[in-house]
Order: structure tokens, then C-alpha cells, then sequence
């Protein structure tokens, strides 16, 4: 265990003792409410209680969750980027698994998920859940178009019915309600959406910067009112409200979007950390969370509601790493890699979950788990089945809420990059089937020098920074996890069950070849 952890174990501690809570409860068959926030690219090492020796920002309101539940130190999302993190939490599945191969789908995109594919929420409700996602949605919706669909990943000059119906959106993928935007803030439309319906008309062009230097604008068809820097306090304000209203049970996933790009603070949080605005924003961030834990505990349901905070994946490149490090914030903390990257810091994210009614207080699990494995841990915890073809990349960490191993018929957990590059982790080896970062941090794949090895393998538990490569040294164990590896993709599934089909005939596993 790293210096770091036991900081950690020791704040966690006292916070314990002083909140005097009990042990948590048996947790098979209970309802609890579900909370699930997911920032958008927030990165490990950005909370401060998960890196207090190389973090520079305040995040009182995460920290004081941590210290009421359980941090999960090794939680992994099912790629280092946005649209297929969010299908592998909503589905119990990987993304790879359909058409999405690499890269992210667009505000215009149609529906990545199969009308046919039961989701976390569609299983929820059918438990008796009232379900609502408020935030980024970014797993795409047929909007109506006028004249048809667009063509292209950027399209121009689309034309949009906005008083028109949205198909395949939330609202038919097992929400009750949905209120939010299609896609990232530097993505057009910029509209807001409520249910399956846009909420005023984009007659504007607006544009915001895909970088905290103000580059790379994207701009489109925007509502007249419609400011990016308004969009989260928005998403804080409808979750609060929407809480407020519910009666047990009930599943909220609010999908923030923050701190991605574009970084854009209220004044009220401009100048407020030591770093500048990223720095800014992400304690804005931290607040908005403040704002709806203390929702539920004003609502009185603290004790028998489950609140998750995590990320979609590391912290991007664009929010200008470097200067940060220079200042001494290490968005990362210890690990290698950023957002898209297969090294760790693209995809080991915060985790954090209270339950007072199922946690003890002050605890921590260094189990590795998987974003994927929400549907199945929702299942453990009803004390119900999945059908077998839902969830079948999906495992429940439920007993490690009560300090419990983790049963788990999945082998390892697969990774995934921005550019479609594979990577598989066992216990403590993570063999990376690229050369280089398999994302945007340097050297990537086309920098890596002649002569290097073909892939990667690293004992994450002496070497969780991914500096020394055991390829060429440990045959053995390349051997053996690619085998896995080629199972679990070839089966349609990484957990017990029948074998199940994929989306797509050939999913090549070398994307920069093998010697």
C-alpha cells in the first residue's frame, strides 16, 4: 500500500471515530435510493483526499463523503474517454463490443445504444425505481432532422426540427425523465433537452473552446440564452429539484460536465484555488456534489441512500497538465498517463460511495473494479438476477462494502483507449497491447522509437507508475493474459454465462500491429 493510502486510512479514521456510525447492515435485498454523479474528466489525483501529498485543489465536499463511506482506490472506467465509459455504466458492457471501435460519438450522433438492450435503468424501473438522468448524455439520440441525417463526424449547416420529437434518447432507454444536453459542452447543439423534447429553439451560433487556452472553438446551432459557464449550476439545480419531489425508491445518474473543457468557473469560484481556473472549476464541481448529498440528507434520506461519485475518465490534456505540475497538482497523482491514455491515469478514477445504511464509515477497498460492474451490483443488492444477456461484462463488488473479497467468474478487466488500443489487467499485471500511451500523452504510437518492444506489461503493484517494462521478460504472463484477453472478447461476454454475440464480426485486438 502506497504512503499515500495510509494517509488516507488515518483521515478516514478519525472522521469515524468522531461520527461515532456503526457497522454497516447485511445489504442483500435492500432498495436504497440511488445517487450516481459522474464528473467529466476529473482526474484521480484531482480530489484531495485520494492525493493530499501532490494535490493542490480544495475539495472539502468529496473529501467529507469519503470520510462517511468507502473510497475504492483501484476503480477503473471501460475506456479513457467519454461516450464509451458511459456505455459501459449504463450497460454492463463494453463498449467495443459495438460499432464504436475508438474515439467518441458527436452532439448529432444516433443512438449507440440497441433499442433492444436492457440498461441500469431499465432495470431499476422495472424493480419499482423511479429513474431520471440530468446532465451530458453523450451516447447519442435521433434528433429530427429536416431533409435527413447529416453526414460526416462534424456536419455543417444541419438542419433540426426543434419542435420535433428526439427518438432513442433517455426517456426510451429506461428514464422517466431526462433533462440535459446531447452531448460535451464543445459539442453543438447547444440546447438544453427535457424528456424527449428540446426546450426552446437553437436559432444562435455559439462556439466554446475545446481547450483551457481558449483554442479550437467548436461552434453551432445554439439556443439564444444558452452559456456554457450556466450549464452546470443548471445541472446542480435540476438534480436538488428532482430529489426533492421523489418518494422511495428512486435512481438519479446526474452526469456532470465537469471540469471538462470548456473551463468555464462562475465568478463567485473564479480565483478561488491555487492553480487557476481549472483548479476553480473543479472546486465548483466539488460544490455542486456538496449541494446534492445535503439534498438528500435535508430530504431525510441519508440512511438508505446509496451516493456514487466517480469520473468518466482521467483528467485531459487540455486543461493543460503540464502547468499544473509545474504549480505542484498532479491531476494523476502517482500514476502515469491522462485522459485517453491506456496507462492508468487515463482510465483509474476517483470512486467514492456513502450508504450509511450498507457501509462502514471511514473504509477503503483496494479491489480493482470496473464502471461496467454498476448494473450487477444494483442486481446484488435487490437480492435479483440479470437476464443473461444483459450485464454480461458486469460483476458485483457489493461484498466489498462490508470488507469482503469480491466474487467474480471475470478473469480481468479489459481497457480501453481513445484510439480503439487494448490493454488487460489480472491481480497485479496489466499487459497493454500498444507501444506507447495508446492515447494523446507522449510517446505516442507513431513516436515510439524502432526497435521497441510490441506491447507492454507492468506489475501494477510494485510499479503502479508504468515505468518499467516486463514484455520481453516475463513471456509467460503475456501469454497468459492475452489468452483471457482473447476470450473474453471472442465469447460476446467476461462473465459466466452463455456465449453472446458482439456487434461486430472482427474486433482486432494489435491496432499498431505485432512484430
Amino acid at each position: 500500500m502506497i504512503k499515500t493510502q495510509h494517509i488516507i486510512i488515518a483521515a478516514l479514521l478519525a472522521v469515524s471515530a468522531f461520527t461515532g456510525l456503526t457497522e454497516a447492515k447485511p445489504l442483500e435485498g435492500m432498495r436504497p435510493n440511488i445517487v450516481y454523479i459522474l464528473c467529466d474528466d476529473l482526474g484521480y489525483g484531482d480530489v484531495q483526499c485520494l492525493n493530499p501529498e501532490r494535490g493542490k485543489i480544495a475539495t472539502p465536499h468529496m473529501d467529507q463523503l469519503a470520510a462517511q463511506g468507502i473510497i475504492f482506490t483501484d476503480a477503473h472506467t471501460s475506456s479513457s474517454v467519454c461516450t464509451p465509459t458511459r456505455y459501459g455504466i449504463l450497460m454492463g458492457r463494453y463498449n467495443w463490443r459495438t460499432h464504436l471501435q475508438s474515439g467518441v460519438l458527436k452532439g448529432y450522433s444516433e443512438s449507440l445504444i440497441a433499442a433492444d438492450r436492457l440498461t441500469v435503468a431499465g432495470f431499476l424501473k422495472a424493480q419499482g425505481y423511479a429513474t431520471a438522468c440530468i446532465g451530458k448524455w453523450h451516447l447519442g439520440m435521433d434528433m429530427p432532422f429536416v431533409n435527413g441525417k447529416p453526414k460526416g463526424k462534424n456536419p455543417k449547416n444541419v438542419q433540426v426540427d426543434w419542435k420535433g420529437i428526439i427518438k432513442n434518447g433517455p426517456v426510451n432507454m429506461g428514464f422517466d425523465y431526462y433533462y440535459g444536453i446531447a452531448a460535451s459542452l464543445d459539442m453543438p447543439p447547444y440546447i438544453y433537452i427535457e424528456n424527449d423534447r428540446f426546450v426552446g429553439e437553437a436559432t444562435s451560433v455559439k462556439g466554446f473552446p475545446a481547450s483551457i487556452k481558449g483554442e479550437n472553438i467548436k461552434t453551432g446551432a445554439a439556443s439564444e440564452d444558452f452559456e456554457a459557464v450556466d450549464v452546470l449550476p443548471e445541472i446542480g439545480r435540476k438534480t436538488v429539484e428532482y430529489i426533492r419531489k421523489q418518494k422511495e425508491p428512486f435512481f438519479a445518474y446526474v452526469t456532470l460536465t465537469s471540469p471538462h473543457t470548456p473551463i468555464v468557473p462562475s465568478d463567485e469560484w473564479k480565483g478561488r484555488s491555487e492553480i487557476g481556473a481549472y483548479g476553480d472549476f473543479v472546486m465548483q464541481t466539488d460544490a455542486i456534489i456538496g449541494q446534492i448529498v445535503d439534498t438528500v440528507d435535508a430530504a431525510g434520506l441519508r440512511e438508505n441512500t446509496l451516493i456514487i461519485v466517480t469520473s468518466d475518465n482521467g483528467c485531459s490534456k487540455f486543461a493543460d497538465i503540464q502547468s499544473m505540475k509545474k504549480q505542484g497538482h498532479y491531476p494523476s497523482a502517482h500514476l502515469r498517463g491522462s485522459k485517453a491514455d491506456l496507462w492508468d491515469g487515463g482510465h483509474r478514477v476517483p470512486f467514492i460511495m456513502r450508504w450509511p445504511e450498507g457501509i462502514t464509515v471511514g473504509s477503503q477497498s483496494d479491489q480493482t473494479i470496473c464502471l461496467t460492474d454498476l448494473m450487477a451490483t444494483c442486481a446484488d443488492i435487490l437480492g435479483t438476477k440479470l437476464p443473461e444477456t444483459a450485464g454480461e461484462d458486469s460483476v458485483s463488488f457489493l461484498p466489498a462494502l462490508s470488507g469482503k473479497p469480491i466474487v467474480s467468474s471475470r478473469a480481468g478487466i479489459i481497457h480501453h483507449s481513445y484510439t480503439g488500443h487494448f490493454a488487460y489487467r489480472q491481480g497485479k499485471w496489466k499487459l497493454l497491447l500498444a507501444k506507447g500511451s495508446g492515447g494523446w500523452s507522449a510517446p505516442k504510437e507513431k513516436d515510439v522509437p524502432e526497435g521497441s518492444p510490441e506491447a507492454q506489461l507492468y506489475d501494477m503493484e510494485n510499479d503502479p507508475g508504468e515505468t518499467t517494462n516486463l514484455y520481453a521478460s516475463k513471456p509467460e504472463v503475456v501469454q497468459r493474459l492475452l489468452m483471457l484477453l482473447d476470450a473474453d472478447v471472442q465469447r460476446g461476454r467476461s462473465t459466466v454465462g452463455s456465449d453472446l454475440e458482439n456487434d461486430v464480426k472482427q474486433i482486432n485486438l494489435w491496432k499498431s500491429g505485432r512484430k
